[in-house]
């Protein structure tokens, strides 16, 4: 407690009891002594009126007013400090008689029309509260006869006396009662109040004293002492306080001894860990410049290695499109191949690099599993087949066909782990198993196996997996070859996508390595849909004789509905069936007699023999097509092209390119609409080599414009466009007489979940996404043209041709990564008419610095600017989807959804800077092309 509030707690406790029975008893006493003075002055106004009144009945009698005017003035007169009146009144409260004159005598009867009490009364004057009146009747005590010879009977009222009570002195009195009282209170209070202060003098401040002199000693003055001669415990008080300073005085000599040491002890060491610093500080110098030199070697080796590589695997591809014998196709493939694994090898040196810097992106696009794995898979094919390994592919059927992640990473974590499978496997077979865990909310979680029947991997050989530059045997990397980085680079990608990676394996017992991702789901179809119903009921022989990848293709071909009968080897058999599926295995060791014997023996049971051979054997499908009525379908087996391969009308190999169909210009007359000409441009070139008549528009009014002065066969409607966007150009156009049931198809580049189904209930008859391809295009024209007729025409799934739902091969994601632009893309996009790619290449740098400004004005004022930028990203979106910039491109769609979800400028501020480099990019890579 401080020191005044030890004075307070004091004062406090000493006056408040004094101060609280004072006024209890000031009050109890003056309120006793105020009602007893007013009690003694009714008590002597009753003492006058009862012996007036008994004394006036024989004048009232006898009618005598003389006599009770001398008997009442008497009265009044020896009274008059108390009496200001007194007045006598007869039966008929008539004034008979009064001591004085009274302004107002009518205050002083009684109520007149009641009967006159027998008993004396009190009352309070209503006109002055300092005056009382009191009434006492007179009453007959004897039989007497009045003055008229009328008898009056005992007890009988004769009148009635009212005597007036000034209370002004009682008053006067009873305020000097109070004020005594208060004197004595005050008094009391003042002589508590000086026994507190001699205690205050006496304990507290001695206390406080003692407190300031701790607080002193407490700050570090040892020296300090309490003086003075103090009582009983506060003497023993200061005795303890002086003898603790004297122990903390000697305490403090000796730490201050000890600290001096210690301070001695401790510069020497101080000295050391300088040295120490100096050293480390060297020593981490050199370890940057050491990592500066790595990462300039590996981005100059990269370059040498990337630059022949890409003339090999360039001129290797050209020389593909030129007419070549099957066996000089089987070398230049096998050349690609050879460039595309040494070029892996770079990536994943780079990939480390990345990873290690935290500037590897991911990617978050629709795309479709099963055509993801089906990639993989083939392209793992041939090595596995090489080695005699039979290499198969199970996909649970509940996994829906969309969903949104990175599917370009997920075949490079699954391209690594079959690789190594393959490596270290030398029989039996590789097995890829994809499996949904969960699906809720809309995020699917899927876990990936791949199991192999190779080496295996020990417990102690297990902890160095994934450790980078690292393998589990030193003598690995002799004998298989490999970085050591693949296992380092699949688990930091499998964690920046939010899953996890593990494995299970035994020595010469096989490994399976299996790792889980969660990916968003999507509703909008991805691949186009194979109608099957043809085949529901159609009895097939499957001859497989590896039983994990008969299991699997005879489970694919059950959901289709067909009725499968299964042999391991081909058997005499005198059932006749639909179809004979004959898989060789990969390690097969033929003669051609043997080969053709099993052929002719497949022919006899079905007129359709499909024939699946291993990847390594295409010059013998060229050769056995040419003898023999079958198909040949490259293993593994493909769902989707074992199902197209047993449809009618469909060519005779998968392994063998199809000639290209030649189209026909459909009697369609059709509207473009689209904002950013770059758009329009690639759309109208589409168009014009598949309709008739193609009419172009820049915006939605211009499109309403246009519907209302002619009739349209179909409609493409970009949605996103200034002043009227596409779904209201839709609503007014619908509202039109000449276009009322004009199809209307929603084209835009914001593929995102629940666009395609918003878009169809604002009234939308269909949905493609951006960048169109040629043949959904085509799918899309044959599927709302009004003149083909009615059955002939089977709806397809439109909303595929998402510029990487389906991801391309790994080559093209090699590539990709090399140059900002994709030529290859870029052609295929518009039709592979170099014309019109550079046109909608020049179109996207002629945009580029209205982005760029858009940008910086965005930074600078984002609250003003925010939604011109969303719209400017939205339009080089578009335009991106059409020039072959798959790097612009993703980082446009994440920009877009960031600002759509009205994010922070400040939060994709990154990103807009790196989008800004990429621009930059592209314009150095669009020189190469666009040069004259």
């Amino acid at each position: 407690m401080t020191r005044y509030g030890l004075r307070a707690r004091v004062i406090t406790l000493t006056l408040a009891p004094t101060l609280i029975i004072g006024l209890l008893l000031s009050a109890f006493f003056t309120l006793n002594r105020y009602n007893d003075l007013e009690t003694q002055l009714i008590t002597s106004g009753t003492d006058i009126i009862e012996p007036l009144a008994i004394a006036s009945e024989y004048g009232m009698t006898q009618q005598s007013r003389e006599a009770v005017r001398r008997l009442i003035s008497y009265a009044h007169r020896k009274h008059s400090d108390i009496v200001r009146s007194i007045a006598v009144f007869d039966t008929h409260h008539e004034l008979f008689v009064t001591s004085n004159f009274h302004p107002n005598f009518q205050s002083l009867t009684f109520d007149k029309t009641k009967p006159i009490p027998l008993l004396s009364s009190i009352t309070q004057s209503k006109d002055n509260p300092n005056i009382k009146i009191l009434r006492s009747p007179i009453l007959a005590e004897g039989q007497f006869t009045s003055p008229s010879g009328k008898e009056v009977a005992p007890n009988q009222a004769l009148g009635y006396i009212a005597i007036e009570l000034d209370l002004s002195a009682l008053r006067l009195q009873q305020y000097q009662e109070i004020v005594a009282a208060l004197i004595v209170l005050l008094f009391g209070i003042g002589l508590s109040g000086f026994f507190a202060y001699r205690l205050m003098r006496d304990v507290t401040l001695p206390i406080s004293h003692m407190v300031s002199v701790v607080d002193r000693i407490r700050r570090g003055h040892l020296d300090i002492r309490i003086e003075g001669k103090l009582h009983g415990e506060l003497d023993t008080l200061k005795s303890g306080i002086n003898a603790m300073a004297m122990s903390l005085s000697e305490y403090h000599v000796e730490m201050q001894h000890s600290i001096d040491q210690a301070t001695s002890d401790l510069r020497e060491t101080l000295e050391q860990l300088e040295i120490q610093n100096i050293e480390l500080d060297i020593a981490k110098k050199r370890a940057q410049e050491a990592a500066r030199v790595k990462s300039e070697f590996l981005a100059n080796m990269s370059h040498e290695l990337r630059t022949p590589l890409n003339g090999v695997i360039g001129f290797a591809r050209q020389m593909l499109k030129t007419e070549l014998t099957p066996n000089q196709v089987d070398y230049l493939q096998t050349i690609e191949r050879s460039a595309q694994n040494l070029l892996s090898i770079i990536n994943d040196i780079l990939d480390f690099s990345k990873l290690e810097a935290g500037k590897l992106l991911l990617e978050n696009i629709p795309f479709d599993l099963q055509d993801t794995l089906d990639e993989v898979v083939s392209l793992q094919a041939t090595s596995a087949h090489e080695k005699g390994l039979e290499i198969t592919l199970n996909i649970d059927p509940n996994i829906p066909q969309g969903m949104v992640g990175d599917p370009l990473r997920i075949q490079q974590v699954l391209t690594n782990l079959v690789g190594n499978a393959i490596k270290f496997t030398e029989r039996g077979n590789i097995d890829i198993v994809a499996e949904l865990r969960s699906n809720q909310d809309k995020k699917i979680e899927v876990q990936f196996m791949v199991r192999d029947t190779g080496i295996g991997i020990s417990e102690r050989q297990q902890a160095q997996l994934f450790q980078a530059f690292s393998q589990a045997d030193a003598s690995i990397s002799r004998r298989y070859g490999g970085t050591g980085l693949g296992l380092v680079i699949t688990q930091n990608l499998i964690n920046q996508m939010g899953g996890e990676i593990s494995l299970t394996s035994r020595l010469h017992q096989g490994s399976t390595f299996w790792f889980s991702v969660t990916f968003q789901a999507t509703n909008m179809p991805i691949a186009p849909q194979i109608d099957s119903s043809t085949l529901q009921g159609k009895s097939i022989l499957l001859v497989e004789p590896n039983m994990p990848a008969a299991a699997i293709i005879e489970q694919q071909l059950t959901r289709v509905g067909m009725h499968v009968t299964y042999q391991a080897q081909l058997a005499d058999n005198s059932d006749h069936f639909d179809v004979v599926l004959l898989n060789l295995p990969p390690n097969i060791q033929h003669d051609q007699s043997s080969l053709f014997g099993i052929i002719q023996q497949g022919l006899t049971l079905s007129s359709q023999l499909i024939l699946g051979l291993p990847s390594t054997e295409l010059a013998l499908a060229e050769n056995l097509i040419k003898l023999y009525p079958i198909q040949c379908i490259a293993k593994p087996i493909v769902r989707r092209k074992l199902i197209q391969l047993m449809l009618p009308n469909q060519a005779k190999s998968t392994l063998l390119a199809a000639p290209q169909p030649q189209k026909s210009t459909l009697p369609l007359k059709v509207m473009a609409v689209d904002d950013n000409p770059a758009n329009l441009k690639l759309i109208s070139a589409l168009l014009e080599e598949q309709v008739e008549h193609v009419t172009t528009c820049s915006s939605g009014l211009e499109a309403v414009e246009q519907a209302q002065q002619q009739k349209f066969d179909v409609i493409l409607m970009d949605i996103q466009m200034p002043n009227m966007d596409g779904v209201t150009a839709c609503q007014h156009i619908k509202k039109s007489a000449l276009n009322s049931q004009t199809p209307i198809i929603a084209v835009t580049a914001h593929a995102i979940d629940g666009e395609r189904e918003r878009l169809l209930q604002a009234g939308m008859d269909d949905y493609l996404s951006k960048p169109i391809e040629e043949h959904i295009l085509h799918q899309a024209l044959v599927h709302w043209d009004p003149y083909a007729e009615e059955g002939t025409i089977e709806r397809l799934d439109l909303a595929d041709n998402h510029q990487g739902a389906v991801p391309g091969s790994l080559a093209n994601v090699q590539q990709s990564s090399m140059s900002s632009i994709d030529w290859p893309k870029a052609l295929k996009q518009a039709a592979n008419k170099e014309a019109l790619a550079k046109d909608m290449l020049q179109m996207l740098i002629e945009f580029l610095p209205e982005v760029d400004d858009s940008i910086e004005k965005a930074m600078t004022e984002p609250d003003e600017y925010q939604n011109q930028l969303l719209a400017t990203i939205h339009k080089l979106h578009g335009s991106c989807a059409y020039s072959g910039v798959p790097k612009l491109q993703t980082l446009c769609a994440t920009i877009e959804t960031a600002l759509r979800a009205e994010q922070n400028l400040a939060e994709i501020e990154p990103e807009l800077f790196e989008l800004q480099d990429e621009m930059e990019k592209v314009r150095e890579d669009s020189k190469q092309y666009l040069a004259v």
